[in-house]
């Protein structure tokens, strides 16, 4: 895989760090995460990678850290300012021992600034973005689209692409460098279309008036006769007139004007068919008419089959709905970590360790003496 060969170290954390940990291990990276204990269930995005859960308190999983780090290529850390110099795991510390290491900080508001070290979730993330502001209809207040704008597509999502940089960039140098990513920033970034197009027609509007934020009849959702719903989504004029065509109305309706009436009379006219009735129109029709699938749905949908947008249930070790890994390389292509086989804590503790020159009975003693946590205590 594209990624084979690079080493990562990802401390536990929650979303955006499992996340940026997740997709440098579906194309291929080795990833270890360093738990603070075991059998960490929280972690919806740890397959393919190993873990080691060790007290971060004792001298000794410090030293076994660090030198695990010493012949890693990366590390991710999602703690707030201060938390990794601590431990004694600081930057300063890691690239004196390793100065290729790419060293990744992954947090809501970055190592600086006012905010640093104030706790937050994406939804403030968000609204300090200016992103958050944006989003919502006219009628209710901003809403957040649940949190996939700060902690993954902001988050965990840029953090990667900035670990990528920047081992490209070390190829040229042959030096690694500190990571100072900030979900703010990210999901700013994100928008950043969104800020640079406000002299466009398609905004000039409160929000929930403009034609991409719920405010065009003709951009939007609508329910069925069945209470499914369908994407409508026919801004430019070709595919409107296509979409009246396919509704049964009149033609010449203009596009532009009366959004409110016209959305009423889309209303009453989709609720007159199921939705699989209306794909059979439309199915036939460039009028960008599609039906919003659930995730019940999502995998027998045909083009997704076609596709492979998810992983085949047969693959995985759980019955979860899992996406398959995205963008699809020509040569080298990502493999989920979700099919990848589940091993035991120890089997797992061992190939580490043993990667930094530990023996079995070691690991004993390791367990015997708190430094590495297990659920249970490993024979000699």
């Amino acid at each position: 895989m594209a990624l084979k060969g690079i080493k990562v170290i990802e401390f536990v954390g929650l979303a955006p760090g499992p996340f940026c940990g997740m997709l440098l291990a579906d194309f291929g990276a080795t990833v270890t995460r360093i738990d603070m204990n075991p059998r960490n269930s929280l972690d919806v995005l740890q397959g393919g990678k190993r873990s080691l859960a060790l007290n971060l308190k004792q001298p000794k999983a410090i030293d076994m850290v660090r030198s695990l780090c010493s012949g890693s290529d990366v590390l991710i850390e999602p703690f707030r300012p201060g938390v990794m110099e601590k431990f004694g795991l600081g930057p300063s510390v890691l690239l004196q021992d390793n100065p290729r290491l790419i060293y990744a900080r992954l947090t809501g508001f970055g190592q600086t600034g006012t905010h640093a070290v104030r706790a937050g979730h994406d939804l403030n993330y968000v609204a300090l973005s200016g992103v958050l502001s944006m989003l919502g209809r006219k009628t209710n207040k901003p809403t957040a689209p649940i949190n996939l704008v700060a902690d993954f597509a902001g988050g965990g999502l840029m953090c990667a692409f900035g670990i990528l940089a920047a081992i490209v960039e070390r190829h040229r140098s042959g030096k690694g460098q500190i990571i100072d990513h900030a979900m703010v920033e990210g999901a700013a970034y994100v928008g950043s279309w969104l800020f640079r197009s406000q002299s466009l027609p398609v905004w000039g509007k409160a929000r929930g008036e403009n034609i991409l934020d719920g405010g065009a009849h003709f951009y939007d959702t609508y329910e069925t006769k069945d209470g499914k719903f369908l994407s409508v989504g026919a801004i430019e004029n070709k595919f409107y007139r296509l979409l009246l065509e396919g509704l049964g109305l009149n033609a010449d309706l203009p596009q532009f004007e009366d959004d409110e009436k016209r959305r009423e009379l889309f209303e009453d006219t989709f609720k007159t068919k199921t939705r699989d009735e209306w794909m059979e129109i439309f199915n036939n029709k460039d009028a960008c008419v599609f039906p919003v699938l659930t995730p019940d749905e999502v995998e027998s949908y045909q083009h997704n089959l076609d596709r492979s947008v998810f992983v085949n249930y047969r693959q995985t070790e759980d019955d979860v709905l899992v996406p398959t890994p995205a963008p699809k390389l020509s040569r080298t292509p990502a493999r989920s970590g979700a099919t990848v086989k589940e091993r035991s804590e120890l089997e797992m503790a061992e190939e580490i360790l043993s990667e930094i020159g530990m023996e079995r009975k070691e690991l004993v003693h390791l367990y015997e003496e708190g430094v590495l946590l297990l659920s249970n205590k490993p024979k000699m």
